[in-house]
């Protein structure tokens, strides 16, 4: 039976995972880098190193049952070290490795058969290319919140940003035209159950998310194909935990697979309150061996909205906070960074809504409220 689980990574999603595993009676034992990280102040314990410190990891492995990720910057080649030794991770290190670097992830998705946007792997920015500007230039490894994600108008930027970028190993792909921006959470067991969480639209800035919309306003298609691709990729990777898939809805309503995070997302954390089960309980849920239980919203809809820094500071916000709180059906969730700086996550609320109050249009003018009042 499983009672210690372990966490590669303490910032949010771990910290948001800590309540989770108090609900289903677990201990969490986090490995992170600092000790001022969100999750060190909830865990049981905690390791003090590098996320890919795989001889870290050895020890973490050592004080629990099985071992899970918030991130994805980890020293898969050592891990599998510990993994021959008898230390259990879920999801599976078989089920990462075509995940963590970009380019072997669309060509994964693709040997599966899901939709992706035209790709290659960049050699020489010099070489004639079979895309069209604009495109988009990706770092392969260790890119989030936008971070390593180019948008390249011509050949002179293209040589410019790879001369940047040095020895970096880059993707390019086709730039997509899309209507909306997609995402889904799902999550399986070890026993091959799967649950998918209600679609929801994602609503970006410079490649980092401002807002989330749940249900997203897309056809019973859009949600039955999104539903198929998900069990669909889960099942081919015999995946155990939660997944965040993020998808591009193009103008002729063709659905492209962008990218996939092998852990709890940002597009999920609508569901700490706006659903019966959390994206974080049931990730635990899946690498306890648990039944996996209900993706189900408990409300009509909802909004979230990401509370990003605007500003180099060392702040709390506690006015401002407590003025979002004070917003109907209001839920904020602050991750107790002590820094601020431009486009960090520093939390988010989620806003529920039901009958009347359930409409896109209202849920837009709540997004934009509870902008207006952070940003000002």
């Amino acid at each position: 039976m499983i009672q210690r689980v372990g966490v590669i990574g303490g910032g949010q999603l771990a910290w948001m995972m800590a309540g989770a595993a108090k609900q289903l009676d677990l201990e969490l034992i986090v490995q992170t880098p600092h000790a001022d990280d969100p999750a060190v102040g909830v865990a049981t314990e905690v390791i003090l190193a590098p996320v890919g410190d795989a001889q870290a990891t050895g020890r973490l492995a050592q004080k629990c049952d099985v071992i899970t990720f918030e991130n994805e910057f980890v020293d898969l080649e050592a891990l599998f070290y510990l993994k021959n030794q008898g230390v259990r991770f879920a999801p599976s290190l078989e089920s990462l490795k075509p995940l963590l670097d970009k380019y072997h992830q669309r060509e994964y998705l693709a040997s599966i058969g899901l939709p992706v946007p035209l790709f290659t792997a960049l050699v020489d920015p010099t070489e004639p290319l079979d895309f069209t500007f604009p495109l988009v230039l990706k770092a392969r490894r260790h890119g989030y919140d936008g971070q390593g994600t180019f948008i390249i108008k011509s050949s002179d930027e293209l040589i410019n940003t790879y001369n940047q970028l040095k020895s970096v190993p880059l993707l390019i792909e086709e730039f997509i035209p899309y209507t909306q921006e997609l995402a889904v959470i799902a999550a399986r067991n070890d026993s091959g159950e799967v649950v998918v969480y209600p679609v929801v639209e994602t609503q970006q800035k410079n490649q980092v998310c401002h807002r989330v919309i749940v249900p997203a306003q897309v056809s019973l298609k859009i949600q039955s194909q999104v539903e198929d691709l998900s069990r669909h990729l889960l099942n081919e990777l015999q995946a155990v935990g939660v997944f965040g898939i993020e998808l591009f809805l193009t103008p002729d309503e063709t659905i492209l697979v962008n990218e996939i995070a092998p852990r709890t997302h940002n597009s999920g954390h609508y569901t700490l309150d706006a659903c019966k089960i959390s994206q974080f309980e049931m990730q635990l849920r899946s690498v306890a061996g648990l039944p996996l239980g209900t993706a189900n919203l408990n409300c009509d809809a909802a909004v979230m909205v990401n509370l990003l820094g605007y500003e180099e500071a060392h702040h709390d916000y506690a006015e401002k906070r407590k003025t979002l709180a004070s917003i109907p059906n209001a839920y904020v969730h602050w991750y107790g960074k002590t820094e601020s700086r431009p486009g960090r996550k520093l939390g988010h609320v989620t806003v529920k809504a039901t009958g009347n109050q359930a409409n896109y249009s209202k849920l837009l003018k709540i997004a934009d409220t509870i902008e207006n009042l952070w940003y000002s």
